[in-house]
C-alpha cells in the first residue's frame, strides 16, 4: 500500500494523547505519593521492596494484556488469554527443565502461539463467535495443561502430576554501584528524594532479564502499532475492515497474524510465572491472571501506555496486600477521600439544578472516607485483602467514560464485504 493510500485510514483512526500527558501524570503521581508518605509516616508506600514486588506481579498481567491488545486492535476479541497462559506455563516448564531457562522462554511462546492459532482458525477463518471460541480455548488450555503435566512430569525428581521439578533461574541484572547509594538516599526519608531513590533502586537492582524483555515488548508494540505502516493497517482492521479491504489490505492475514502474536505474548506471560515468579510449574498457577490482564488492557483504553499503568496498579495493590501492610492502605484513605471530595463538589456544582441529592451523597461518602482515616490508625486485615479489587472498582469508576474500544472489535468479518 502506498503512502497516499494510507492517508484515508490515518484520518479515520482516532488520535492519541499529547506527548506531555504521561510524563505529567507519572510526575504528579510521584509527588502525591511522596507527600502522603511524609504526612502519614507510611514509609513502605513506595519503598524499593514494595515496588520491586509490584513489578514482579505486574509483568504477567502486562504481557497478557499486551496479547489482548494485539488481538483486539485487529478486531478479534480474545478472552482465551487464560488458556493460552496455561499452555505457556507448561511449555516454559517442559522446555526449561530439559533444555534450560532460555529454551523455556521459547517453549512458553510456542505453546501460546499454538493456542492463538486455534482461536485464529475459529474466529478469522471459520467465523465462530469470538466469545465462544475464547471460552473453548480456555477449556482446552486447562485440560491440555493438566494432561501434559501428568504425562511429562510424573516420576521426575521433585516433579509430579500437578507440578514440575525445580527449574534453573534466569539471570538477574543490576547496575553496578547504584544499589547501596540509592538505599542510603531511600532511608533518609527526605521528601521526594527518598521516593525517587526507591523507584530508581527498584528498576535498577536485581531486575530479572525477562522483566527487561517484557518492558521492551511494550515499547516495541507501541512503535509497531502506532509508528509504522504495518501498525496502521493492523489497527484499520479493527476500526474499519471493509474500508481497509478496499484500500488493498489483506484483512484476514492481519487478523490471523495479530491473534498468533496475541497467543505468543499470553504464553510468555505464563512463562513468566514459571521461570521468574516461582521457578517451577504448578497446576492452577495462572489464577485468573489472563482475565485480569484483559481488564488491565480495557482500563488502559486499548493502548500500551495505559495498559502498563493498569497492570502496575493491579500489581502494586496485590503486592501491598501480600506484604500485609494495613498502614499503607490506611495512608491511601487520605488522598482517596480528598479526591472523592473534590470530585463530589465539582459534580454538585455542575448538576446542582439536576440531582442535588446525588451530589450530597457523594460528598457524604467522601467525608466518611476522611473520617475513617482520621479516627483509625490501620485498616482491618480483611479490608487489606480486598485492596486489589477495590482499587479496580475505583479506577474503573473514574475512567469508564473515556474508554473507547476499536469500532469493529468482536465483529465477524468475511472477505469481500468491502466491495
Amino acid at each position: 500500500m502506498s503512502a497516499t493510500a494510507t492517508q484515508p485510514l490515518q484520518a479515520a483512526l482516532p488520535t492519541g494523547r499529547p506527548r506531555w500527558y504521561w510524563p505529567a501524570l507519572i510526575g504528579g503521581a510521584i509527588v502525591v505519593i511522596a507527600t502522603v508518605r511524609v504526612l502519614t509516616g507510611a514509609n513502605d508506600i513506595d519503598s524499593s521492596g514494595a515496588l520491586a514486588a509490584a513489578i514482579g506481579l505486574a509483568m504477567p498481567l502486562a504481557l497478557a494484556g499486551l496479547g489482548g491488545l494485539w488481538s483486539e486492535r485487529s478486531g478479534v476479541v480474545n478472552i482465551g488469554l487464560e488458556g493460552m497462559m496455561i499452555l505457556g506455563t507448561w511449555g516454559a516448564a517442559f522446555f526449561g527443565f530439559h533444555y534450560g531457562p532460555w529454551a523455556g522462554i521459547l517453549g512458553a511462546v510456542m505453546m501460546g502461539v499454538l493456542g492463538g492459532a486455534v482461536h485464529a482458525l475459529a474466529t478469522v477463518i471459520f467465523g465462530v463467535d469470538h466469545i465462544v471460541s475464547g471460552v473453548a480455548v480456555n477449556l482446552l488450555g486447562l485440560g491440555a495443561g493438566s494432561y501434559l503435566a501428568v504425562r511429562t512430569f510424573s516420576g521426575l525428581p521433585g516433579g509430579g502430576p500437578t507440578q514440575s521439578p525445580p527449574l534453573d533461574q534466569l539471570p538477574f541484572l543490576s547496575i553496578p554501584g547504584l544499589g547501596d547509594a540509592l538505599l542510603q538516599l531511600e532511608q533518609s526519608r527526605t521528601w521526594l528524594v527518598a521516593d525517587l531513590a526507591g523507584i530508581l533502586r527498584a528498576v535498577t537492582t536485581n531486575v530479572n532479564v525477562l522483566t527487561v524483555i517484557s518492558v521492551g515488548l511494550l515499547v516495541l508494540t507501541w512503535w509497531l502499532l502506532w509508528r509504522t505502516p504495518f501498525g496502521l493497517r493492523l489497527r484499520s482492521c479493527g476500526e474499519a475492515p471493509q474500508a481497509a479491504e478496499t484500500l488493498g489490505v489483506n484483512v484476514l492475514r492481519y487478523k490471523f497474524l495479530a491473534v498468533l502474536v496475541s497467543g505468543g505474548l499470553a504464553g510468555l506471560a505464563g512463562g513468566f510465572l514459571v521461570l521468574v515468579a516461582s521457578n517451577l510449574y504448578r497446576e492452577g498457577q495462572t489464577g485468573g491472571r489472563g482475565y485480569i490482564g484483559l481488564a488491565a488492557m480495557i482500563f488502559g483504553n486499548w493502548r500500551p501506555g495505559g495498559l502498563a499503568a493498569g497492570a502496575m496498579l493491579f500489581g502494586y495493590a496485590d503486592a501491598i496486600q501480600l506484604r500485609g501492610r494495613g498502614d499503607v492502605i490506611h495512608a491511601y484513605l487520605l488522598p482517596i477521600g480528598l479526591l472523592l471530595l473534590g470530585w463530589a463538589i465539582w459534580q454538585y456544582i455542575r448538576h446542582r439544578h439536576g440531582q442535588p441529592i446525588l451530589g450530597l451523597w457523594r460528598i457524604a461518602l467522601a467525608l466518611g472516607v476522611l473520617a475513617w482515616y482520621a479516627l483509625t490508625d490501620e485498616v482491618p486485615a480483611e479490608f487489606t485483602n480486598m485492596t486489589p479489587y477495590i482499587a479496580t472498582l475505583l479506577v474503573l469508576a473514574f475512567s469508564a467514560q473515556r474508554l473507547r474500544m476499536p469500532a469493529a472489535d468482536g465483529q465477524v468479518y468475511r472477505k469481500g464485504e468491502g466491495h
